[in-house]
């Protein structure tokens, strides 16, 4: 698959960029997809959640009434989990939930959805370029050249450009990354994926 490559402006500088069938032409695999998202959103979970259990609560220990005669069911301690501001039984409690993944099943979620932007005609390749300084405004004017200004998008460099990401920081609905880290829930997540001329070369070497 060839497409045009752009300039800044959002013109067709007239040159073209062959993608590798091999990473924007595979048979998707919807359950590798599936397990990377996955991964990806429970490494980000804390597991920090945490309740009292009765022998964490303050309260007294001592027997509230006889064990027998009441005609009412036996109680212990006021810590006990029946009565108000005892403790939580079987309550949440601090874990870890990332788990491992492979590093091919990884590999072959980002090429299903690469191989899926493809398909739906979402991806675009602009030249490389730098921002002399650090400017929202600039950064946004090319989106606009670019016309995904109001649409979510991810923007892939080759490398770190510190002006281009703190450029785009204030920016909602875009995301930067560089070839070396982007993940498949950015993918997923990005409307249109645009991709500096550098970062395809290195995209294509990560997965091949």
């Amino acid at each position: 698959m060839k497409l045009s490559v752009f300039n800044i402006k959002g013109e067709e500088t007239g040159r073209e960029i062959d993608l590798d069938q091999s990473v924007f032409g595979i048979e998707p695999n919807e359950h590798a997809v599936y397990l990377d998202v996955k991964q990806f959103l429970a490494n980000k979970r804390q597991g920090t959640h945490k309740v009292k259990t009765r022998n964490e609560v303050s309260g007294s220990t001592k027997k509230l009434k006889k064990q027998k005669g009441t005609g009412t069911a036996r109680a212990g301690s006021i810590k006990s989990p029946v009565f108000r501001g005892g403790g939580t039984m079987f309550g949440p409690e601090p874990r870890d939930y990332s788990f491992k993944l492979n590093k091919k099943v990884k590999q072959l979620a980002r090429k299903s959805v690469l191989t899926e932007k493809a398909k739906a005609e979402q991806i675009s390749v602009v030249e490389d370029f730098n921002l002399e300084t650090p400017k929202t405004k600039d950064f946004l004017n090319i989106l606009t050249s670019l016309k995904i200004d109001n649409t979510k998008s991810l923007v892939i460099l080759g490398e770190n450009n510190k002006n281009i990401f703190l450029s785009s920081r204030n920016l909602k609905n875009t995301k930067i990354s560089t070839a070396a880290d982007v993940t498949t829930y950015d993918l997923i997540n990005a409307d249109r994926v645009v991709f500096l001329e550098s970062s395809v070369a290195l995209i294509q070497n990560r997965h091949n």
